[in-house]
């Protein structure tokens, strides 16, 4: 028997969830909207080399987690795991970099696809949104990035968020740092995980960022960053840290944080989560300044810097509901028809299209039934108003209007429906906007 259900990883994304996505996906357009920032929509798959150029063979992304696959052509293609990569090839291949008005600020959303273990709140293929600023060298565009980051977060209602920040320093810090690191970490890799054994070679600020208990305690006692920063990205950083002060955006420093990827250096961020009574629920985006993509792709080395960030949907759903975020995504219904009788159920179904021409949401049934049925529909698709009428209405040409909360109703002529309607429920959308 064949196999008809969702493959490991994936999810069906199905009505109050579904508009969850769409809502977190509009808040987040329009912050970044506010901000200057584009919308940019590239291929869900590329060849194999974007990603492998871009996100650097010593991250577990490239190493394991990619999914990849020859084409008819025999052309190894791989299904996007993150979406800067892409940006950074669309920069390139449409020239969007030959223009006076840089830096260039792209905002995308869409389905990613990485091949690991599936577990609460994570997929095999997932929604991220994210941005990209390329173009400029700038610490005010580091500490505007994570602004942004902070309200689209605050947007969506989440409170008591805080960054955690670092920097990796320039490239020469960087090495110099990669040095001392293979150097402490080289007599204990017999004790480590078979993945940093890889790291090791690779690049050894990956260790840092090892998920197994053994490894995250040896390397507390590993050397920091700090230690090996050249004068200038001390003095960026700490510029980054003033604007963060002038825009009162909380945060703190976290010399382990590195981040997953290899293309980030210098400044990099995740904002984590806090409850009320302190609990961190864990980093809700992650992000940081990059360079070295535009070149990788043919692109200028003169402007080929970034800083960008990303957040999983799935992930941001998940909390909301444990926070009681989603309030703004329930959809009720305005208004519910209720005909009693052929000709009636004849008349509800050019009236319902006529009251949607204006705009509101009208549930309307397709054949008759009684009335009982009709008001626990009503109850479950939270109408505001119900509209009842049989043979007597037809002949005197009115309706019965009834408001479901007040439990009110009032006789209504087909004629100063309309207006009824724009007053009471216009009224009442004030009201509960107020």
């Amino acid at each position: 028997m064949s196999n008809v259900n969702p493959v490991k990883g994936t999810h069906d994304v199905i009505g109050f969830e579904a508009d969850a996505y769409a809502y977190i996906e509009h808040v987040f357009s329009q912050v970044a909207y506010s901000f200057g920032y584009d919308r940019i929509v590239t291929p869900i798959f590329e060849h194999t080399e974007v990603f492998d150029r871009a996100t650097g063979e010593s991250s577990d992304v490239v190493r394991k987690e990619m999914y990849t696959f020859l084409d008819k052509g025999d052309r190894s293609l791989t299904l996007r795991p993150e979406g800067t990569a892409g940006v950074m090839r669309s920069i390139v291949t449409n020239k969007l970099y030959v223009t006076p008005d840089l830096p260039l600020k792209l905002f995308y959303s869409g389905t990613m696809y990485r091949y690991e273990r599936p577990q609460l709140g994570r997929f095999r293929e997932f929604r991220q949104i994210g941005v990209e600023c390329v173009g400029e060298d700038n610490p005010y565009i580091d500490a505007e990035t994570i602004a942004l980051a902070m309200r689209i977060l605050q947007s969506l209602g989440f409170q008591g968020l805080k960054v955690k920040v670092n920097t990796l320093g320039d490239k020469a810090s960087r090495e110099a740092y990669k040095k001392a690191l293979r150097e402490y970490f080289a007599p204990r890799i017999d004790d480590m995980c078979e993945d940093c054994h890889q790291r090791l070679v690779l690049n050894p600020m990956r260790i840092l960022d090892c998920k197994v208990p053994q490894d995250q305690e040896m390397a507390k006692s590993a050397p920091r960053m700090g230690e090996f920063l050249s004068e200038e990205s001390k003095q960026r950083f700490k510029k980054t840290l003033s604007l963060l002060d002038d825009l009162d955006i909380d945060y703190e420093i976290d010399d382990g944080l590195v981040r997953g990827l290899d293309y980030y250096g210098e400044v990099v961020f995740e904002i984590h989560c806090l409850s009320h009574l302190g609990k961190d629920y864990g980093a809700i985006c992650g992000g940081g300044h990059y360079e070295g993509l535009l070149s990788t792709f043919g692109g200028p080395s003169d402007i080929d810097v970034g800083v960008g960030f990303a957040m999983g949907v799935e992930r941001i759903y998940s909390l909301m509901l444990d926070f009681d975020l989603l309030y703004d995504v329930r959809r009720d219904a305005d208004l519910i028809l209720m005909p009693m009788g052929e000709d009636a159920l004849r008349e509800a179904f050019a009236l319902s299209d006529a009251l949607r021409s204006l705009g509101y949401t009208v549930e309307a049934p397709y054949r008759q039934g009684k009335l009982g049925p009709l008001f626990k529909r009503a109850e479950r698709k939270r109408a505001k108003y119900a509209i009842i009428f049989g043979e007597e209405e037809l002949k005197q040409h009115v309706y019965q209007v009834k408001d479901l909360k007040e439990e009110t109703q009032e006789t209504v002529s087909v004629t100063d429906l309309p207006s009824y309607l724009e007053g009471h429920l216009v009224d009442e959308g004030e009201d509960e906007g107020e």
